[in-house]
């Protein structure tokens, strides 16, 4: 049982404070990993020797006592990391975008951890003034300076770079956020060689907003590209190289096998819904840039691509047919890909592979978007299980930065992670 509520939890995200940041939304991910820890319990009990379990029963009580006790404890912990005591101070040096992008990141998704006193800034016409930071909205650090936002909150400005010291000693400050991703002055510099004699913790902007969103911000990147940027990634490293690649084969093969018996009942009911071609290939892109076929079964009508322009599926797309659509919730379209799996051309788990049309006009347009093809493509991935499918240019360069964020960060940790949690995408019908 404790397994199966540490899975469900992996899942539904309740261990992830980037989808926790309001009561609200932790008692949601509650109820969705109760339902998933009764159904499999369930499930298990009826398809298995029932010698070996627990009673039926036990699975309600444990279901409801857990939620009661983790929902107490998460309401004591609110309750608790809300007060200011428990927060820690930063001050946040720059008040131009980035600076306003990290104050937003930490409003939004570490309100409980931080406690934002002021900006300092040497910028004259900005001395004394509050500066307002939308809680809600789109993310700045995609967005422009003034988006739309429901909420709020005002920030002021306590003075320049040599006020700095002062404010940290008055408001007893361990730690300053620098926002400034190009050149420092000779003031501020000194200020921070002050801050380094008084043990203040200095922090970069592009590190904190990776760790509060699981993004790299490929916007606010400036001369800190060496820090910010993946140089290397997992791949290089012998022991990852070996142990993902026979991951990928056993999982593939274990997949194949799974699916085999059911693909006649797929196949015909594709056929039915819509004659035509079962499979389907395009041309996409994988690691060094290197070309190569991927598969996928058939989920829209035949000839979808007028005169063979490249197009992007949309929501509610009319070319998906009806049971495409269903294969699409459950994933199910993609399941061909184990084979590419096994050819070596794509791993279980790393950035989604682009046709190489769609990937110049990306290079052209998105910063460091060639970082993506630093590692093999996968069928799972650390974007897609945290932004979705993108539509435009705006959601390429979100989905940029959760896919640079997998390449710096990739690990078999993490490859779990994002495979545990996609099962989950599957389990809920997030597919589209």
């Amino acid at each position: 049982m404790s397994a199966l509520w540490l899975m469900s939890a992996y899942i539904t995200g309740l261990y992830d404070p980037l989808r926790n940041t309001t009561l609200e939304k932790t008692i949601l991910r509650l109820i969705q990993s109760g339902t998933i820890v009764m159904v499999v319990y369930l499930l298990i009990f009826f398809y298995t020797a029932p010698k070996i379990l627990l009673p039926r029963g036990i699975v309600v009580y444990q279901v409801i006592s857990g939620f009661i006790l983790i929902t107490l404890w998460r309401i004591s912990f609110y309750y608790l990391s809300g007060s200011s005591r428990f927060k820690r101070k930063v001050l946040i040096i720059g008040a131009g975008w980035s600076g306003k992008t990290i104050a937003q990141a930490i409003l939004k998704y570490a309100s409980h951890q931080y406690q934002i006193i002021g900006f300092i800034d040497d910028d004259p016409e900005l001395a004394d003034k509050m500066i307002d930071i939308p809680v809600s909205g789109e993310d700045y650090s995609l967005d422009n300076l003034d988006p739309e936002a429901k909420e709020i909150k005002k920030i002021p400005i306590l003075g320049a770079s040599q006020d700095l010291i002062s404010n940290i000693v008055n408001n007893e400050i361990p730690e300053v956020i620098l926002a400034i991703t190009n050149d420092i002055n000779t003031a501020t510099f000194r200020s921070l060689m002050d801050c380094k004699e008084l043990a203040i913790d200095i922090t970069l902007m592009t590190e904190l907003y990776e760790k509060l969103t699981g993004r790299i911000p490929i916007e606010h990147i400036g001369d800190n590209w060496f820090v910010s940027l993946p140089m290397d990634s997992a791949e290089t490293s012998l022991f990852y190289a070996y142990a993902s690649r026979i991951f990928d084969i056993v999982s593939a093969s274990l997949g194949l096998a799974v699916l085999l018996p059911f693909f006649p009942i797929i196949a015909l009911a594709l056929y039915l819904d819509s004659p035509g071609p079962i499979f389907y290939s395009q041309e996409r892109v994988g690691k060094g840039g290197n070309k190569f076929y991927l598969y996928k079964l058939r989920t829209m009508v035949p000839d979808a691509e007028v005169g063979g322009v490249a197009q992007r599926a949309q929501k509610d797309d009319p070319r998906i047919t009806r049971v495409g659509r269903w294969l699409r919730k459950f994933r199910l379209d993609e399941m061909p890909q184990l084979i590419n799996i096994l050819k070596g051309e794509m791993s279980a788990v790393g950035p989604r592979p682009e046709r190489p049309s769609h990937l110049v006009e990306l290079d052209e347009n998105v910063p460091f978007h060639r970082l993506r093809n630093a590692v093999k493509p996968g069928m799972a991935g650390w974007a897609v299980v945290n932004f979705g499918y993108i539509d435009d240019l705006e959601s390429a360069r979100m989905r940029l930065q959760y896919d640079l964020y997998y390449v710096k960060h990739q690990s078999i940790l993490l490859d779990l992670i994002i495979l545990i949690r996609t099962f989950g995408q599957v389990f809920l019908l997030r597919g589209r």
